[in-house]
């Protein structure tokens, strides 16, 4: 991994913006691109990692569970996965603690041992992780430099605002995607609603009775013809030739 020095350009700033947007991208991909916008606005920072973790409800007592990840790096896909599989690690206390950590010199962190023998072996020398909680999501963002110190604290702020970003992102597609299903739900269900008033109007007519004579003929049917109310109501609305047959009293429609 190599860094290159790097501002937060104008251009920088309007895509970290994009991340929040919905729609822009999956899961997956506004992962993908938390991580390159990192490595292009954060200076010192030679790569980053970044996963979504499951958020369980308050009164569970199981712990977040990694749902999907993304590095700019091969080098730092495989530092994820290792640090996953063993399910130790400083990502894990972040994700437990719900607050940063970070490594100035990796070479004086006593803690996670395995960790950051797998972060020397691939070149990294510090790494700051920081944390995101925007309900259901949650999302934890790590940087890795290549020499001792290379990330500032003061720069931690941009890595704060990438996270939330794109946590952000993936809530509000959350939040989009159960509405529009609610919608379409609806939706169906006044066009369901609207049929049957149509073949209780035909049924009305056709049997000189009331409305809810009529209703009360069409669930006989549906329930000994075991067909549901609604396509009974299509059929009856198409003029398919719908007609009781008591001599056959288990005919089913097609």
């Amino acid at each position: 991994m190599q860094h290159t020095p790097s501002v937060l350009t104008d251009q920088l700033a309007v895509e970290i913006a994009r991340l929040g947007i919905v729609g822009e991208s999956s899961d997956i991909g506004t992962l993908h691109r938390t991580t390159e916008l990192a490595a292009q606005a954060v200076p010192g920072c030679a790569g980053a990692t970044c996963i979504r973790w499951s958020v369980p409800a308050a009164d569970g007592d199981e712990p977040p569970e990694p749902l999907a990840s993304a590095a700019s790096h091969p080098d730092l896909a495989q530092l994820v996965d290792r640090q996953l599989a063993r399910r130790h690690g400083p990502v894990f206390d972040v994700v437990r603690l719900r607050r940063a950590v970070s490594s100035d010199d990796i070479l004086a962190e006593p803690r996670w041992p395995e960790a950051m023998n797998d972060m020397l072996g691939r070149g990294v020398r510090c790494f700051s992780t920081t944390p995101h909680v925007r309900a259901p999501v949650l999302v934890t963002l790590t940087l890795y430099g290549v020499a001792a110190g290379a990330l500032a604290r003061s720069q931690h702020a941009i890595a704060s605002l990438l996270v939330a970003q794109g946590s952000a992102a993936m809530s509000n597609t959350l939040q989009y995607d159960s509405v529009h299903r609610t919608a379409v739900q609806l939706q169906e269900a006044v066009e369901a609603r609207a049929v049957v008033d149509q073949a209780k109007g035909i049924l009305m007519h056709e049997l000189g009775c009331d409305a809810d004579d009529a209703f009360a003929e069409m669930r006989r049917i549906s329930q000994t013809r075991h067909v549901k109310l609604t396509a009974l109501a299509q059929r009856i609305v198409g003029d398919q030739g719908l007609h009781e047959t008591p001599e056959k009293p288990d005919q089913t429609i097609d």
